[in-house]
């Protein structure tokens, strides 16, 4: 009978520390990113916003962003960069690329891509 209340403390002490647990790890909202309208606009782009309205969207978002002291997520100058594109605008699509490249180095295969087609295209219009 002892062994089975002693079991029955112990069996307990472990469920009220890993309920304990389970909700102060649900408690945490610090983002390392500051996503802005990000995945929003990601949305929008696929469902008809043009690209002018886009840019500026998302250049205030930039400024936001770097208001904020967290990074912008990844992806996010990438995709201004491919908005520029659009309109024409060769030279702010090179240099959010080259942002994009440095922020996250993972991309910079597809980022090196990006730059050297576009960057030729910059090199003619100069």
């Amino acid at each position: 009978m002892r062994l089975k209340k002693r079991l029955l403390f112990h069996f307990s002490v472990i469920m009220i520390l890993a309920v304990f647990l389970f909700l102060s790890g649900c408690g945490t909202t610090n983002e390392i990113y500051s996503w802005g309208s990000f995945e929003t606009q990601m949305y929008e782009h696929f469902n008809g916003l043009t690209p002018s309205i886009q840019i500026q969207i998302f250049e205030n978002d930039r400024r936001k962003i770097e208001a904020s002291g967290k990074p912008a997520p990844p992806g996010f100058y990438a995709h201004l960069g491919l908005l520029y594109t659009e309109i024409g605008d060769v030279e702010n699509a090179v240099r959010y690329f080259s942002e994009e490249k440095i922020c996250f180095p993972e991309s910079a295969v597809f980022m090196d891509f990006l730059l050297n087609r576009y960057g030729e295209m910059n090199n003619e219009y100069q």
